[in-house]
Order: C-alpha cells, then sequence, then structure tokens
C-alpha cells in the first residue's frame, strides 16, 4: 500500500467511524502503522494533523458554515477568495465549448491524459489545448471507463497519455503554491445554465459552503435549486470546480457524483487547509 493509499484509506475511516472519535492508536491501525509514523505520514501527505482532521469532520461544521455564509453577489466581489487555501479559485478561467466545436465533436482537439495519486485518491485528469477538460475521482470507474466516456463526449479527437500534461491541474489544488503560472484554465462542455452554475461554484470560498438554494438565487432564479442540483450533478471536473462545496438548506451533506464519503473528506480536507492548523 502506498502512502498516498494510507492517507485516502485513513480519511475514509475518520468519515465513517468520527462519531466515535477515534484515537490516533485506532487511526494507525487501520492503515497498519504506528501511531507515531502514522502521524508524521498523515502531517506530510494531508497537510494537517489527524487531530485537526477529525475536529472539522462533522455536520454540524456544515451547518455552522452555511449559517456564517454570505450571498454569492458579495462574496464574488472579494479579493484573494481562497485565502491561504491550495486552490486559488479566482485564478481559476471557465470557458465554454463554442457551438463550432460541439458540431465538429472534438475534431483537431488532442486530449491528453493522466492518473495521479492524491491525498483523496486517484484521479484521472484529462486535458485539451485550451485547458483542462475532466478530472474525476477512479473510486467507480475503471480506466476503460473513463476513456470510453472521454470518447463519447470528444468523439473525433486525438487522445493519449501524458502524465506531464496533466500534473499541473492536481497541481493547482493540492500544492502548497496553488496555480502558480497564471490562470489555470477550464475547457467544459454544458448547457447554458450548467456553465453558469459552474461558474457560480467558482465564487464559493475555499472551506466554505453554500446551499443549491444559495446558488439558484446567485443566478437570479431563487426557484430552481433542483435544477442547480442537476447541474452540479453533471459537473466533469472535481475539486476545481468545486461542487463538493454546496450542501442542503438543514446542513446535510446532499448528493455528490464521487459519493458523500468523498464529498465529506474533501470538504474537511478543504477547511483544514484554510484555517491555521491546531496542534
Amino acid at each position: 500500500m502506498s502512502d498516498y493509499d494510507r492517507i485516502e484509506s485513513a480519511m475514509a475511516y475518520l468519515v465513517d467511524r468520527a462519531a466515535d472519535q477515534p484515537s490516533l492508536a485506532d487511526i494507525a491501525a487501520h492503515v497498519h502503522v504506528s501511531p507515531y509514523h502514522f502521524q508524521r505520514l498523515f502531517c506530510r501527505w494531508a497537510g494537517t494533523t489527524p487531530k485537526r482532521f477529525l475536529q472539522v469532520l462533522t455536520l454540524e461544521r456544515g451547518k455552522r458554515l452555511l449559517d456564517e455564509s454570505r450571498s454569492l453577489l458579495d462574496v464574488s466581489h472579494e479579493l484573494g477568495l481562497s485565502g491561504s487555501s491550495r486552490l486559488h479559485d479566482h485564478f481559476v478561467q471557465l470557458e465554454a465549448v463554442t457551438p463550432g466545436e460541439y458540431r465538429n465533436r472534438g475534431k483537431q482537439v488532442n486530449i491528453e491524459y493522466g492518473v495521479h495519486s492524491t491525498p483523496l485518491g486517484r484521479m484521472f485528469v484529462a486535458v485539451t489545448q485550451r485547458g483542462v477538460c475532466r478530472a474525476e475521482f477512479m473510486d467507480f470507474n475503471s480506466m476503460n471507463e473513463l476513456l470510453d466516456d472521454l470518447h463519447d463526449a470528444w468523439p473525433l479527437s486525438s487522445i493519449t497519455e501524458s502524465i506531464p500534461s496533466t500534473r499541473h491541474a492536481i497541481d493547482a489544488f493540492f500544492s502548497s503554491t496553488g496555480s502558480g503560472d497564471g490562470p489555470l484554465s477550464l475547457h467544459v462542455a454544458g448547457t447554458n445554465f450548467q456553465i453558469a452554475v459552474w461558474r457560480a461554484l467558482l465564487k464559493i470560498p475555499a472551506g466554505a459552503v453554500a446551499s443549491y438554494a444559495q446558488v439558484a438565487e446567485s443566478l437570479g432564479a431563487p426557484k430552481a435549486a433542483r435544477a442547480v442540483g442537476n447541474a452540479i450533478g453533471a459537473n466533469p471536473i472535481a475539486l476545481l470546480i468545486p461542487c463538493h462545496r454546496v450542501i442542503q438548506q438543514s446542513g446535510a451533506l446532499g448528493g455528490y457524483r464521487w459519493g458523500p464519503a468523498k464529498k465529506l473528506m474533501a470538504q474537511t480536507w478543504e477547511r483544514t487547509h484554510s484555517e491555521p492548523i491546531a496542534l
């Protein structure tokens, strides 16, 4: 088992057992290492302590954050939306597929893909000349299924593997330096409403959450919360289009394309990196 696999397994264990408040020894035993070694390993790869991760792993956190959240319109006027977060959302530039590109079905588009280990699990990433077009956790789909889906979306494109060409997308979220060389571009296909929803998600600060109704209201469609949920469910780019930041009005997690445990892991990881670490 790799270090990344151990950290992913430990986070999943914490999500599942948060109500039991497992000890450091319990978590370390789950991933078959000593408590001392696990503490150092977790801090190195997750960027926070197991204790801190567990502290924010609760739905009450979601309720509190929702109560604190201002409107997305107010948030969008702030500078430095992400604070000290690994992902600087104001450096993410979302570009929609043009009607001509849609008609051409990916003709003359070169797509490169790669699989990368992350603290939240293995991720499949694909990029075009214009930006990241796909980022998915690999929990529920095989490589062949992911490639088939990519081919279905861009049937006339050329698709090749390139780990170096896709690494920057992972670094944009997980590295301590953010995206680095200017705006990170995303290249997505969707309806006008879906694109509008995905752009709205980029205005939610890292470590905060908003409700489906708040997102709908920010679009000037306060009765469209269900349609917002459908658009979020169709999001093709995990983490970089932060659909994990949207929860139900009650504070419950709501759905997530890659499972509720992964959603809570993403929220908690992000929250721990948006605030000072409490040792």
